[in-house]
């Protein structure tokens, strides 16, 4: 998985082949096919990863205590940054979800599980009073949806903003939208 993620890095998904994973290990290329079943599976392997290590941060806003939109900040902080050291390998799991049935699958199940999260808590805002009346279901769809396609262009293979300038972008817009405040 660490060569697959090295080769991410330099070239996209389509161009990433099983030989060129299997040289960077010194391993032969019948090992491969004894933990992947192809390349697709391999991504969703090393994607699996990540969307774990994005649950764990998005906790600070769900779970944490404070202001809500200090809480948001500090989650957001945290996917910026995990964006920002692998952009190229999340980047490559959206390439494989155009042309990978499972792959598309546990992509938009990853995003449907954000959504719902999203939308969960923001239900919650809005009964404790810190967030106005909204559509819950349809502002977080939005704003998930939005947020996850802005990290791919800024953050993906090729970097086109600092994550410090993404965090402020999606910060102001999120904060804006929910809290009223920048």
């Amino acid at each position: 998985m660490a060569a697959a993620e090295e080769l991410l890095r330099e070239r996209p998904f389509r161009d990433l082949t099983v030989d060129e994973v299997m040289r960077r290990t010194e391993l032969s290329r019948p090992s491969f096919y004894v933990y992947f079943r192809d390349r697709h599976h391999l991504i969703l392997r090393v994607a699996e990863r990540f969307g774990s290590e994005m649950w764990s941060v998005s906790e600070r806003w769900f779970e944490g205590t404070g202001p809500g939109e200090q809480r948001f900040r500090e989650a957001l902080e945290g996917i910026v940054a995990i964006w920002a050291r692998h952009g190229a390998v999340l980047h490559a799991l959206a390439d494989a979800a155009t042309v990978d049935p499972d792959v598309e699958l546990a992509h938009s199940t990853l995003m449907q599980t954000f959504i719902d999260a999203n939308t969960k808590h923001i239900e919650a805002e809005i009964e404790s009073g810190r967030i106005l009346p909204l559509n819950a279901r349809e502002t977080a769809r939005a704003l998930s949806l939005m947020t996850d396609r802005y990290l791919l262009a800024a953050l993906g293979r090729t970097r086109t903003a600092s994550p410090e300038t993404v965090v402020e972008t999606l910060a102001t817009i999120w904060i804006r939208t929910l809290y009223g405040v920048t």
